[in-house]
Order: structure tokens, then C-alpha cells, then sequence
């Protein structure tokens, strides 16, 4: 007697033709995907694409955003794998109804449409309001240092910039004086011209060191003309901690990283990467309220700006009401944001002192700073401030660990940017699609 096997017998054609609907479980998140895709407004993808029909026709924009909010929710963020995937993987397939896009149309659908996708964050967060998951009565605060697509050796300084410049214009100068001798050069056709030079993209970073160096000169002088404003008002020293002496003359300090001139070294834990400053508020249940990108390493000034970013989201998704506290670490820390949001009628919990502070400085020793570690110290308010890890911390510990995602793929600000909305999209998508079973 022979041993009993199931066949496997790939020459077998199929008697029928196959149905998408049998290649994956009635609950797959494949599935839950295209039916959340059905329920958003794609009126900015469809009006990029001609009406009158002409032309080469495009891949169904309802289908390419369901492909990539797909990709991203499984940490799959590169258009030649998502190509490959299309080919490979079941679920890809299903959701492409068994098309494969080329990866550059991939690539050039993110670009074309990069402030569509990411606001789909919006209307994503309002099917997870729908399906009664976001609870906005108490919101943490907190950030994360995620990679550039660039590398911190193409950081420049002023002065390097300006040698490289010379060094570019002197080499240049002696390669035309040795291909054209005694003519001009401008003989050549224009379309020889590349208007994508090095010598541009380091102009382009002198001047944008220029700007910033200017904006601070500006932003000191404001300060200090405030300052003296008051005390002259007042008679009083302003409170807070004062200036340090600064020397403001000279050429612009600081550096530029010539790939991705919008990306700036980050201090982390583990020490400095080429990268941003992805900012996120979560409510209880870790539905992620309000996502942004800051090329800054510190958080100072971001709690305020945060929190009315929370509050636009929550408003456009059906829920007007704000949050009544709001949790963030030292970090976060800025005495005329936390008071005007208390103003508000919000609680705020802001440690004013750091883990590794060596007591309150000087300057922390009174006024809003004693009057916060006191209401720290109180039981309801610690207990309270404890939830601050439950609530946004493990966002990005998932984030960050479970799918893949520490670098940006695009460059510039805008694009990261929208890039981090799109991934705190599909987080809440994810959250949305474990309860659901739960919420029918």
C-alpha cells in the first residue's frame, strides 16, 4: 500500500477562472484596506489626471493608494520591492488586481501626489473616530530622531562651502580654457547646459546658511528688545533663565548637507545621525491625533504648536472635543505655552527638569517650575503622568522596530513630512483594522 499525500501538481489547470476572493481570508488586512480605501474622498488624486480621456491611460488611483497604504502598513516602503511584491505576494497581487506597476510609476505617484497621501492622515483618523477608537481626554506628547536619505559626510560648513565653490570655479575655468582656448564657449547648443550642477547646489547651500543666520540675528534682537522692554516697564529683570553673551558677526556657523539640504544632524541616545525630528500626539488607545516633521533636535516650543495641530485633526474628523491633559517629557518644557494652555482649561504635566539634571538649575528654582514639581508629586497627577509611556511611546517602538521604518526614502522637508503622515496613517489604520472584529 502506497503513502497517502495530498498532490501537488502544478501542470493541473484550473477548470474555472480563478476568483481574487478565494486567495485570501474574508479578515485579511488586504481586505480591510480596499474597504477603507472605498470610504475616503480621492477627489485630489482624480483631479491631477486629465478628463477628456487623452493621452496614456494611468493605473486607477483608488487602487495605487490602496497599494501603498498597504505597503506601508506591512513596512514595505520601497517601489521596487512593492513591484516584486506585486508578483510574489498574494495579497499585493489581490489589492492590484493582479497588475504589477513599474517602480518608477510607483515612485513618481508618491512624488506627483506627496500632499495627498499625506492627508489621507486626516481622513483616515476620522473611520478610526467613526469606529468610536479615538478617546482625545488625555494626549502624550513625544518625538523620535528618524534617518535622511542622506549621509552626515555631505555636511558642509560656510567656510567649506565657500572654498568648494572657488575650487569648482577655478577647475571649471581651466577646463574651458583648455577645450575652447581663446573662444567664449557659449557655441555650444543650449541643450548642453545642465541646470543641475554641484557648483548650484552649493550656491544654493551658502544662501540658504545666509537665510538662517539672518533669522537669528533677527529672532536675538527681537529677544532682546523685549527684554529690555520689560525691564524697563517694570524695572524688573524678565523672568527666566538670561541670555548667554553671543558674538552674531561674521560668516553664518552651522553646516548644510548638500544631499538633503533640509536634513540636520540629530542627537539620539546612541549618539548623532543625518536625519529629522518626526513629532507625534497620541490619545489612550495610541490612535496617533497629529504627526509632524521639525528639522530642529530640540522639542522646546513644539507643545503648544502640537497640541492646536491635535485639535485641527480631531475637529475635521468629528470630534471637536479637546484634550482636557496633556502629557510630555522635559523636553517639551516652555513656560508661556504651558500657561497658555492651561489658560485653555487644559492639564499639563511637563517635568521641568530632565532624568540626568543634577538638581533645578538656578534659573528653575521658583514660580511655574516649583508649582509644577509640586503637582508632580501629588498621587492623581503621577499616577496620571505614568500613562505618558503607555500612551505614545510604544507608537514608536512599533513604528520604528516592528515595521522597518528609521530612514526617510524621500529628501526634503515637505516630503518627509508627508511621508511620516502617511506612516502615522497606516499606524491608525492597523489599530483600526485589530478592532475591528471588536467595534462590529
Amino acid at each position: 500500500m502506497s503513502q497517502n499525500f495530498i498532490a501537488a501538481d502544478r501542470d493541473q489547470a484550473l477548470l474555472l477562472p480563478p476568483s481574487l476572493r478565494d486567495w485570501l481570508p474574508a479578515g485579511h488586512l488586504a481586505w480591510f484596506v480596499l474597504d477603507a480605501v472605498a470610504e475616503l474622498d480621492l477627489a485630489a488624486f482624480y483631479g491631477a489626471y486629465r478628463a477628456d480621456g487623452r493621452g496614456r491611460p494611468a493605473h486607477e488611483p483608488a487602487m495605487m493608494v490602496a497599494l501603498l497604504l498597504y505597503a506601508y502598513a506591512v513596512g514595505e516602503r520601497s517601489s521596487r520591492r512593492i513591484e516584486r511584491r506585486c508578483v510574489e505576494d498574494v495579497a499585493f497581487r489581490v489589492i492590484a488586481a493582479n497588475r504589477a506597476p513599474d517602480h518608477s510609476t510607483i515612485a513618481r505617484f508618491m512624488v506627483r501626489h506627496e500632499r495627498a497621501l499625506g492627508e489621507l492622515f486626516g481622513q483616515v483618523l476620522a473611520l478610526c473616530a467613526r469606529a468610536g477608537l479615538v478617546n482625545a481626554g488625555t494626549v502624550a506628547l513625544d518625538s523620535t530622531k528618524i534617518e535622511a536619505d542622506a549621509s552626515g559626510l555631505a555636511n558642509r560648513t560656510y567656510e567649506q562651502i565657500a572654498r568648494e565653490i572657488l575650487a569648482e570655479a577655478k577647475a571649471t575655468d581651466a577646463a574651458e580654457d583648455a577645450l575652447y582656448g581663446d573662444r567664449r564657449g557659449d557655441e555650444l547648443p543650449p541643450e548642453l547646459a545642465d541646470p543641475k550642477t554641484r557648483r548650484e547646489r552649493l550656491r544654493a547651500a551658502k544662501a540658504e546658511l545666509e537665510a538662517e543666520w539672518e533669522a537669528e540675528r533677527a529672532k536675538r534682537r527681537a529677544m532682546l528688545d523685549r527684554r529690555a522692554e520689560h525691564e524697563q516697564r517694570t524695572g524688573r529683570r524678565p523672568p527666566g533663565r538670561p541670555p548667554v553673551e553671543r558674538d552674531l558677526s561674521g560668516d553664518p556657523p552651522g553646516r548644510v548637507n548638500l544631499t538633503d539640504p533640509d536634513s540636520r544632524p540629530q542627537k539620539t541616545p546612541r549618539g548623532f545621525i543625518q536625519g529629522y525630528n518626526a513629532q507625534a500626539v497620541a490619545g489612550e488607545g495610541q490612535i496617533v491625533l497629529a504627526a509632524d516633521v521639525i528639522t530642529v533636535t530640540p522639542d522646546g516650543g513644539q507643545l503648544e504648536p502640537m497640541i492646536c495641530a491635535a485639535r485641527r485633526e480631531l475637529e475635521l474628523a468629528g470630534v471637536p472635543i479637546g484634550p482636557g491633559a496633556v502629557l510630555a517629557d522635559a523636553g517639551y518644557w516652555h513656560g508661556g505655552q504651558i500657561r497658555s494652555l492651561r489658560d485653555q482649561g487644559v492639564t499639563v504635566l511637563v517635568p521641568p527638569d530632565a532624568h540626568a539634571a543634577d538638581g533645578p538649575r538656578p534659573w528653575k528654582r521658583g514660580g511655574l517650575y516649583a508649582d509644577m514639581r509640586a503637582r508632580l508629586q501629588e498621587p492623581a497627577a503621577a499616577t496620571l503622568y505614568r500613562r505618558r509611556q503607555t500612551i505614545i511611546e510604544p507608537i514608536f517602538g512599533h513604528t520604528k522596530h516592528n515595521r522597518g521604518f528609521g530612514r526617510f526614502r524621500r529628501r526634503g522637508l515637505a516630503a518627509c513630512r508627508a511621508e511620516w503622515r502617511l506612516i502615522a496613517a497606516t499606524h491608525n489604520l492597523l489599530k483600526a483594522w485589530r478592532a475591528a472584529p471588536a467595534t462590529a
